[in-house]
């Protein structure tokens, strides 16, 4: 099995002195993009004002597409209307997309376009797009490696195209715990050098299986060791193997997988009559996510089944600002 490439880091420098001023210690610069403790940049001004950005915070509340699976898998919402109903509903100029909303179009330069058009009539920046579906990128094969990260090519490309920061991806594999993160690692740097060119970063999120032990996904980051590959904590996302019942402890993966993050997931899934999130302790997340030195986007992923997909929204979004002015 042949894992790893000791030009990797070389390639990547290089690829970012093409581009001066963008390619930092941390990664690729965007708005919302964090670099690690003493090499952030500082967030730069937004085209809204509202609820949605508390002006002593740091941090900024974002959009998951996710959030609104419902409406748009049963078509009462279009992809195209997402960056309009992120302004309009919720005075939200930031949107993470989710690939399986516009799988069909992510090739068309004009849907691409169109896109952008919408983003800039209502003032909203995209930050990045969550891939799944495309494959391992710690399959076994070698070859299959391989194909599986040239499956990405075309969501990095869109995601170049409509002014992201990062794409999302997952970190499947098989075997043992060691050896899927050799595997995951030899993937995601495959991955990041096409990414590097495209002045893009490459984040994975804690998604089930092993990538939901924050330990194990903090070392194959740091086993990547690119500039470019990072994180994106969920505050929900930790069960390892849910019909074992085996769930990491969700606060002390958050902590772990800070230091790597260049986005954060503000998971919710339903609230008490107070407006606090009933699984999760949001200002003790929001103190992990401060006191790792983060300063961006952190995106509302509203999941619950209870409650309509926009009163969850809001919810997220009220409590979000509760524990932003808290701080």
């Amino acid at each position: 099995m042949q894992v790893g490439n000791p030009d990797r880091r070389r390639f990547v420098a290089a690829a970012g002195a093409t581009v001066a001023g963008v390619l930092t210690v941390g990664g690729f610069n965007s708005v919302g993009a964090s670099q690690p403790r003493g090499t952030r940049q500082e967030p730069a001004e937004s085209a809204g004002t509202g609820d949605a950005k508390p002006a002593a915070a740091g941090l900024r509340v974002s959009l998951a597409q996710w959030s609104l699976h419902r409406t748009l898998q049963g078509g009462k919402l279009d992809h195209l209307d997402f960056a309009k109903l992120a302004r309009e509903e919720f005075d939200i100029d930031g949107i993470e997309y989710v690939n399986s909303f516009f799988r069909d179009r992510v090739s068309e330069a004009g849907y691409l376009a169109e896109m952008n058009k919408r983003c800039a009539d209502h003032g909203v920046q995209s930050l990045l797009i969550m891939v799944d579906g495309e494959g391992a990128l710690g399959a076994v094969e070698r070859k299959q490696r391989l194909e599986t990260v040239r499956k990405h090519h075309r969501w990095a490309d869109a995601a170049r195209e409509l002014g992201c920061h990062s794409i999302r991806v997952n970190a499947q594999s098989q075997g043992e715990p060691a050896e899927q993160q050799k595997l995951v690692s030899d993937g995601l740097a495959l991955l990041a050098e096409y990414c590097a060119a495209l002045r893009l970063n490459v984040i994975v999120e804690n998604h089930g299986g092993l990538s939901s032990d924050g330990k194990w996904l903090a070392e194959t980051i740091a086993m990547v060791d690119l500039p470019n590959c990072g994180t994106l904590p969920d505050f929900g996302n930790f069960w390892i193997d849910r019909s074992a019942n085996r769930e990491y402890d969700k606060y002390q993966g958050v902590e772990e997988l800070m230091p790597y993050a260049k986005a954060v997931s503000a998971k919710s899934y339903d609230f008490d009559e107070s407006g606090n999130e009933t699984t999760i302790d949001f200002p003790r997340m929001i103190d992990i996510v401060r006191k790792s030195g983060y300063e961006g986007f952190v995106g509302i992923e509203y999941e619950g089944g209870r409650m309509d997909e926009i009163e969850g929204i809001r919810a997220t979004q009220q409590l979000l600002k509760k524990c932003f002015e808290q701080a």
